[in-house]
């Protein structure tokens, strides 16, 4: 796993308005440096399509010619190869404002992608000796890179001996990547550099320092970036009734401290079970199981995750399609189900609660709203495991509610429905028996109940006493959710 510097932009300056020239190929992150002066202090505009990573101002006083606060900030974007160039702006027509920017790029040999987050600190004592520290702890390990920003108020400065230090970590040597300073409006000198972790862990602020060639006050960040080690993966088990186990991976490494799961359908994205703002700090991963997924239907899961500095992520998984051969019924939560053929037409009946009154010839009706549909499911099942499955499922639904799903989602049918009764049909001649469920849609269950990875019908089916299992799962009771029990 290796961050590698790619290269540097010139530098774009102006009053108030900059388009900086994205530097790097597909794939690579583009980190956009801006110092700013301006008498509201203002923050600079994000670009369309960038993501502001941070920013800060600092140096004290009062903003003048060579005097006064710069700030400091930080833009990112994953190039997708045929980017335009970003315009970033303060407002215009203030006496002595100023604009400064370049764009450095970075790529990677490794991870899921680009994660990081930034520090920053200034110097409020004039010399040339620049000493910030910052005042946000960033985690730290090998491999890391930092992109240091430096912007003081003099515009007439120049950099060197720039460093970076955290109890702990050892870093590599440091490269200067621009050195600049700028004329515009009251004026500012920018700095660039980049260093990579070498060893060593820690979650600690950095302490920046800097020589400069006169002396200044200023501001100072850094942007610490990480190849991305989270990922999201669903994997289909062999099981009947179908059910997905999804789980999202690389937690620690990526600060990770809450996760959510969804599946997407289309552009539609919904919680699965029980993964809903997960806390999983200091947990590497979050596995749930989703047995309520539409079937015949492509679908993807993604992870939206939140590490300790509140930035949100989201990763996805590929596409993964659950099949069957007949429609079901089944109970989510205790991983049961019955393959049945659900017989048409349906009629549905809504309820409506409401009293009429005859107003001088004029009836006036008022009444609630009108309810959620009830009905008859008339269902078919055609072998005596199916019949005695499917009472199974009647018997023991968790709080009396049954899920009923097409062979290929029907979204005006598929959906939880509260059992009211139900009445068995079997035939003299052959093993089909119809089933009249009384339902009434109801609400999910609540996100609270867990869905099964597995039921005890699975360990029953595969194994005959409890030596068996002890001695076929070795590790921990996490190598049973895991463990594909069809066939």
């Amino acid at each position: 796993m290796t961050i590698s510097y790619g290269s540097t932009s010139t530098l774009a300056t102006h009053t108030d308005t900059i388009t900086p020239t994205v530097v790097g190929s597909a794939g690579n992150l583009a980190i956009l440096q801006v110092v700013s002066g301006h008498p509201s202090d203002s923050v600079p505009s994000t670009p369309s399509g960038w993501t502001l990573m941070g920013s800060s101002s600092g140096g004290g006083g009062t903003f003048g010619s060579s005097a006064g606060p710069r700030r400091l900030t930080f833009f990112a974007r994953v190039l997708l190869g045929s980017d335009g160039n970003p315009t970033t702006a303060i407002p215009a027509g203030s006496t002595g404002s100023l604009i400064a920017g370049r764009i450095v790029s970075l790529s990677r040999t490794a991870g899921t992608g680009w994660r990081w987050a930034a520090s920053f600190g200034d110097d409020q004592t004039s010399g040339t000796s620049f000493a910030a520290a910052g005042g946000t702890a960033l985690s730290w390990k090998a491999g890391d890179t930092a992109v240091i920003g430096y912007g003081v108020a003099s515009n007439a400065d120049s950099f060197s001996a720039e460093a970076i230090a955290v109890t702990g970590v050892t870093f590599g040597t440091l490269t200067e990547r621009a050195d600049a300073a700028v004329t515009t409006g009251y004026g500012t000198s920018v700095a660039l550099a980049t260093v990579a972790v070498s060893s060593g862990t820690a979650t600690l602020a950095p302490s920046l320092v800097a020589t400069l060639a006169s002396a200044s006050t200023g501001i100072a960040g850094v942007v610490r970036v990480r190849e991305a080690s989270s990922d999201v993966n669903a994997t289909a088990q062999s099981v009947f009734p179908p059910r997905n186990l999804v789980a999202a991976t690389g937690l620690t490494g990526d600060d990770i401290v809450t996760a959510t799961l969804y599946r997407q359908v289309g552009t539609d994205l919904f919680a699965v079970r029980a993964a809903s703002g997960v806390d999983v700090t200091g947990q590497a991963s979050l596995l749930r199981v989703d047995a309520e997924q539409p079937l015949g239907v492509s679908l993807n899961y993604a992870a939206q995750l939140t590490d300790l500095y509140g930035q949100q992520w989201t990763v996805y998984s590929g596409p993964i399609t659950s099949t069957v051969d007949a429609d079901v019924v089944s109970d989510a939560i205790r991983g049961i189900g019955a393959a049945v053929k659900i017989e048409s037409p349906l009629e549905w009946k809504r309820d409506r609660d409401s009293t009429q009154f005859n107003v001088n010839g004029r009836i006036v009706v008022v009444g609630k709203p009108r309810s959620a549909r009830s009905g008859t499911l008339t269902v078919r099942t055609e072998t005596d495991d199916d019949g005695d499955d499917l009472n199974d499922v009647l018997d023991n639904a968790t709080e009396g509610v049954l899920l009923v799903r097409k062979q290929v989602s029907l979204t005006r049918l598929d959906g939880t429905y509260a059992l009211l009764d139900d009445t068995e049909s079997p035939n003299w001649y052959d093993e089909f028996r119809w089933f009249q469920l009384n339902v009434v849609k109801s609400d999910d269950w609540p996100d609270a109940m867990e869905a099964a990875g597995f039921s005890l019908q699975d360990i029953a089916n595969n194994f005959s006493i409890l030596s068996d299992i002890s001695a076929f799962f070795t590790g921990s009771l996490l190598d049973i959710a895991l463990f594909d029990f069809g066939p």
